[in-house]
């Protein structure tokens, strides 16, 4: 059974133009993978692997920060207006997940060690694994070394600092678990 967005979704001209035209730059993008307008894929795009039949909405910006760092998106993943996904050592998405508008995820932080300035000091890395089937909602902003597992519901406005278990609802800042599914 297809969504409502999926069965509404209108391939133009201009989302096939911008499929084939990613596919050259991307490591991988599967079939039918919709690219709506102002979707950057950035710095090294060839780390970046889509799987079939993803959408990604207007906005979205996924990096490859350096020559290493990885992002993998699952099939029939839906990734919002104006997400970010930035990843440093490796971001992966799994399959089904819906990703609402304004979400951003990041797999790294900046040290602050006293007397040493911010903008100098090097950034701490670890990776960001999203299991299948889960939906994060509007606003979430997910860091550095989390795993949130099959199934999982992150609430709107939530910033996620540690493992959401499979099929738990959380939400707040720092999320916390606040029902099941």
């Amino acid at each position: 059974m297809k969504s409502q967005l999926r069965k509404h979704l209108n391939f133009s001209i201009f989302n096939y133009f911008r499929m084939i035209k990613n596919r050259f730059f991307l490591g991988k993008l599967g079939k039918m993978v919709f690219i709506d307008k102002h979707v950057e894929f950035m710095r090294f795009p060839k780390n970046i692997y889509i799987d079939d039949e993803v959408i990604i909405k207007e906005g979205v910006r996924i990096c490859s920060c350096n020559a290493e760092a990885s992002v993998v998106v699952g099939k029939r993943t839906t990734i919002g207006y104006h997400t970010f996904i930035f990843a440093s050592k490796k971001i992966e998405i799994g399959d089904d997940c819906l990703i609402a508008p304004f979400v951003y995820i990041v797999d790294s932080n900046h040290q602050i060690k006293k007397g040493i300035n911010i903008n100098t000091q090097p950034n701490i890395t670890d990776e960001i694994k999203i299991g299948n089937d889960v939906w994060i909602a509007s606003n979430v902003t997910i860091l550095k070394g989390v795993s949130i597992s099959n199934g999982a519901v992150i609430a709107a406005n939530s910033v996620v600092n540690c493992n959401v278990p499979e099929n738990e609802i959380w939400g707040g800042s720092p999320a916390k678990k606040i029902g099941e599914r």
